[in-house]
């Protein structure tokens, strides 16, 4: 079993109605293009240093699909619902946090914001 988080490049104004259209946008064929959001670029390059999402994999990847869906704004990650997904979870958590990026789950519907608790619909 598996399930999705994303980061989402937005601002500290957001909140879960623009998480919910961001994430959409983000998995849209409708997705605009420009230059990558430096917050992004930064958690990807973090993140895939501690959990590499290219071969060669480590037994315990936390990575149920790869390579991550990257884009301009956002990161979309397929984890494992298993235990081998706890480090992976906290990391995200940690540099989400670091780069000013929300945590949205498209499960339950809800975000994370930095500095701030989570908040749901």
């Amino acid at each position: 079993m598996s399930f999705d988080l994303a980061v989402l490049a937005m601002d500290e104004l957001a909140d879960v109605a623009a998480a919910r259209a961001m994430f959409d946008r983000c998995t849209s064929d409708h997705h605009g293009e420009s230059e990558p959001d430096e917050r992004v670029v930064g958690f990807y390059e973090r993140l895939r240093s501690l959990f590499p999402d290219r071969p060669p994999f480590a037994a315990e990847s936390p990575w149920m699909s790869t390579p991550l869906a990257i884009g301009i704004d956002h990161v979309i990650m397929n984890l494992s619902f298993s235990s081998r997904a706890d480090a992976a979870i906290k990391a995200i958590e940690e540099l989400a946090a670091e780069f000013r990026l929300v945590i949205w789950d498209p499960q339950s519907q809800d975000a994370y914001l930095p500095g701030r608790a989570r908040f749901t619909r």
